[in-house]
């Protein structure tokens, strides 16, 4: 007896191509319905991307500020000896620190012992004002965040030389003069520093080159404060061994601050911040899918007559229900990639009016995306189930 044919018959199977353009048929039977249905979605995923932006920005101003604190600034002294005596740091202090791994800057300054700056030499000796000598290194400015009010910081040339940068707190009791009168000697002023919140010390100093110290003042080049930056992360691990580094025979003779307490304020707002990105960030995603599903149920609904015709004409089950998933991946698609371009508008929009540097986690915006269809597809399953298992003549006589 003859094979039958028809017991050989599979149903023809749909490759990507013929999904993506089912599903966009689909859509594009109902451009008005498809686009309000992705604007829904896009305005779900804006919200997410622009609050989780805007929010962002703002912890990046907030960071920003905490950084002028001096979160991750640390500053090393010599202590004192077994007998009470003031110690010193070895003249390579300077070179070993800066060779930690997380430390990202390092400078020092040294005090020229018992030598008085005067404005005039017809001053008295015994009045000083105050002021300490302290010889620089160059990268002291950006080390320690400081501005030049007047004139210009010390360079290559000029520290070499009899020249000198004033404090802020040291010229205005000095005056505007042009020079300083140091140990039988005139140095010539060449700026002014505006005051310095992460190193105070500095507004009442008079700063003079690191070799013209040595040259014309007989310093001894040890450095009695060394200033570092370092990965703020790694602050507290850095202190542990600043110590050990800046004096690997007397660690106990070595003073080093502790570090800022704007530093665990500034991780305290990153927690919290964290906390409260990834619950706004759900909450928009829910609405999202949720007007997806809606979409796709509605869908279902009025196209009865359309599900009952294809049917009809030999479209299986598994290829109606996967018809519908295609739209909804692609509805989701689309509103997923037009929110995460209007959230970043808005971000952009916001924070540059207020000032702040505009910040949208890649996270966000990718999250944005790919949650959008993941959510899609959960959301337009049901529907395409409930669409798969209409029987066409029941789809046909509902219509």
């Amino acid at each position: 007896m003859p094979r039958s044919h028809s017991s050989s018959l599979r149903p023809a199977r749909l490759s990507a191509a013929d999904l993506f353009r089912l599903g966009g048929s689909g859509l594009r039977a109902r451009p008005l319905r498809a686009v309000l249905s992705a604007l829904g979605i896009a305005i779900g995923i804006a919200a997410m991307v622009s609050v989780v932006g805007i929010s962002s920005s703002s912890q990046a101003d907030l960071d920003r500020a905490l950084a002028a604190l001096g979160t991750n600034m640390l500053t090393v002294a010599p202590g004192n000896t077994m007998f009470g005596e003031e110690a010193s740091l070895p003249d390579e202090a300077l070179s070993m620190v800066k060779r930690i791994g997380p430390v990202t800057a390092a400078t020092a300054t040294g005090t020229i012992s018992s030598t008085p700056v005067y404005r005039s030499d017809r001053i008295p000796p015994g009045e000083t004002g105050g002021l300490a000598l302290l010889a620089a290194q160059l990268d002291l400015l950006k080390t320690v965040g400081a501005t030049i009010a007047k004139g210009s910081w010390l360079n290559a040339a000029t520290a070499k030389y009899p020249a000198v940068v004033l404090g802020s707190t040291a010229a205005r009791r000095l005056g505007d003069v042009p020079s300083v009168y140091i140990d039988g000697r005139w140095y010539r002023v060449v700026g002014v520093l505006a005051s310095v919140p992460l190193a105070p010390e500095l507004d009442s100093a008079v700063l003079i080159g690191w070799p013209a110290a040595k040259s014309y003042l007989s310093f001894d080049g040890h450095a009695t404060t060394i200033y570092t930056r370092s990965v703020e992360s790694q602050v507290e691990a850095v202190r542990a061994v600043l110590a050990a580094t800046a004096n690997p025979e007397s660690p106990d003779q070595v003073k080093v601050d502790k570090p800022s307490p704007a530093l665990a304020a500034q991780r305290a707002t990153n927690q919290t911040f964290t906390a409260l990105l990834l619950g706004l960030g759900a909450v928009a995603l829910l609405v999202g899918g949720i007007g997806v599903a809606n979409t796709m149920v509605i869908s279902v609904l009025e196209r009865r007559a359309e599900i009952g015709l294809r049917r009809s004409l030999g479209a299986t089950r598994g290829q109606v229900r996967t018809q519908f998933v295609a739209e909804s991946l692609l509805l989701s698609a689309l509103g997923g990639f037009g929110g995460v371009i209007g959230g970043f508008a808005v971000t952009a929009f916001y924070a540059t009016t207020q000032g702040w540097p505009t910040v949208v986690p890649l996270w966000a915006a990718a999250g944005g995306v790919g949650a959008t269809v993941v959510i899609g597809a959960i959301a337009g399953l049901y529907p395409a189930i409930r669409a798969a298992r209409l029987a066409p003549t029941e789809a046909l006589a509902a219509a």
